[in-house]
């Protein structure tokens, strides 16, 4: 009795015990299969580069022009450079516009859509007043084409609801209700800024030009159009246009409307609000770029790097995307010898260099620039050193200037002695000469002064005639001063006896 009833308590076991690990497999796997979602739903997408609030700041000049004018804008926007020598160049033919202002400008190397602008010389001069503006506006439609364009119909839908956007005879405007977008996206789209709009947020509003051939470009201000600015901290710019191209200014619920431009294919692009990107007209892009014809493939608006003109792309994506690369570039290490042989018989040269005691040659550019530097730096330091070195002590200096001062006496005393030098020769040969002529005068007259003193008393007795013709000397003087004036100035002449009588004495 006792085997059965084991048996039937090990079936009962046994039956029993399934549902049980069926519930722990439920049950267990619960706990880490919510987080494992939560973590897949929560992953944030990569970070936009303008927020919502500077996209409706930079989109509020434009965002209700016509859907095809706007397309233009937005393509051209993504060529900054070309942008601006339109501008140039509009402002040098101010009367051009139109289709025939976008066959002038067939021969510029500057990209299609931004050739369609000229026909728009209004909308030119607006883009021309903030070229900061234009390029941001060009990054934020290649970064965020559906933040963009999500942008441009939240604007349109507050200009409605301030009673500022509807039809006239200038342009039509009709609102297309779509199916509401998936919860994830309009998770994404409402964790932004907040909505302005009264009526149905998933509406499309499309401007389209009352007569397709004749373009009105409003013009407005931006701070009034769209009601009360959801940001008052960053209100929109406003740039108004020259007055010569709104005459009259056609007042329309808020908006300007100006002399109308007719065209035939200046205006190839349109908006597609269903995939926000924008498509192509082949006929009418073929018909006005004569020059540069696509097919009926290339009805989808693609961005071209060539006409970027060095402009630098503001994200890392856009980067990625449209950085000019020609083809092959991959390959190029193979091309330049960079394979495993020879990187491995490299670092082995390296090595011996090393054992040697030989620097190792710089890898790259930087690296050759460091160590120029570096050598540079050591020389300049080793001169500063040598200077230091040959310049004298302060102990020497007192020594040094001591013979500098020596050396600059010496040069002049040298100098001077040069110079007294002949005057001293002068002065000994005019010495010789007076003594020669005073020995002569000695010798010719031996016993006037010969062992008496000069200017003796007695002299005249010694040489009486000596005596006799100093007095006779003397006595004519005097008698020449006594003799009357009148005398003197008729020139008498006057007779000297010639010779005196003798005296034994005389007066001096």
């Amino acid at each position: 009795m006792r085997t059965p009833f084991f048996y039937v308590l090990s079936a009962i076991f046994f039956l029993s015990s399934p549902p049980l690990v069926a519930q722990a497999a439920d049950t267990a796997p619960t706990p880490t299969a919510s987080p494992a979602n939560t973590a897949a739903a929560t992953v944030p997408a990569k970070d936009p580069v303008f927020t919502q609030e500077q996209l409706d700041q930079m989109l509020a000049p434009i965002a209700l022009y016509p859907d095809p004018l706007l397309a233009q804008v937005l393509m051209a926007s993504t060529y900054p450079g070309e942008v601006a020598e339109a501008v140039t160049w509009s402002k040098a033919h101010p009367d051009a516009k139109g289709d025939d202002a976008v066959k002038q400008v067939a021969n510029q190397p500057w990209d299609p859509s931004v050739q369609a602008l000229v026909a728009f010389p209004q909308v030119l001069a607006t883009l021309g007043q903030d070229p900061v503006w234009v390029q941001r506006l060009g990054d934020a439609f290649l970064a965020q084409p559906d933040d963009l364009m999500n942008g441009v119909q939240r604007l349109r839908r507050q200009a409605q609801a301030a009673g500022n956007l509807q039809s006239n005879q200038y342009q039509n405007v009709t609102i297309q209700n779509a199916a509401p977008p998936p919860p994830a996206s309009t998770a994404t789209t409402t964790t932004q800024a907040p909505a302005q709009a009264p009526a149905s947020s998933t509406s499309t509003i499309i401007i389209q030009p009352a007569d397709p051939q004749v373009v009105y470009v409003p013009t407005y201000n931006p701070t009034t159009t769209y009601g009360t600015w959801a940001y008052p901290a960053s209100p929109p710019a406003y740039y108004p246009p020259p007055p010569a191209y709104y005459p009259g200014q056609a007042l329309m619920a808020g908006l300007a409307f100006g002399t109308g431009v007719a065209i035939v294919g200046a205006l190839w692009g349109e908006c597609d609000w269903g995939n926000n990107d924008v498509d192509i007209d082949v006929n009418r892009y073929n018909n006005i770029n004569a020059n540069n014809r696509i097919t009926n493939n290339q009805n989808k608006w693609q961005h071209n790097a060539a006409h970027r003109n060095g402009v630098p792309y503001r994200d890392n994506r856009s980067r990625e995307q449209y950085g000019r690369q020609l083809g092959g570039a991959s390959q190029r290490q193979a091309y330049r010898g960079d394979n495993a042989q020879r990187a491995q018989a490299r670092e082995n040269a390296r090595s011996s260099m090393d054992r040697h005691g030989i620097e190792r040659p710089a890898t790259s550019n930087l690296e050759a620039r460091d160590r120029a530097r570096e050598a540079q730096s050591r020389a300049s330091a080793g001169n500063r050193m040598q200077a230091e070195a040959d310049r004298p002590k302060a102990a020497d200096r007192p020594r040094a200037a001591d013979r500098s001062q020596n050396t600059a006496r010496n040069t002049r005393e040298n100098q001077q002695s040069r110079v007294q030098q002949p005057r001293n020769q002068a002065n000994q040969t005019n010495q010789r000469a007076q003594t020669r002529q005073a020995a002569q005068n000695r010798q010719a007259s031996p016993a006037v002064n010969r062992g008496s003193a000069r200017n003796n008393a007695f002299a005249g007795a010694r040489s009486p005639s000596q005596a006799n013709l100093q007095a006779n000397r003397g006595r004519a003087s005097q008698a020449s001063f006594q003799r009357p004036n009148a005398s003197r100035a008729a020139g008498h002449q006057i007779s000297r006896p010639s010779g005196a009588a003798r005296s034994r004495g005389g007066r001096r």
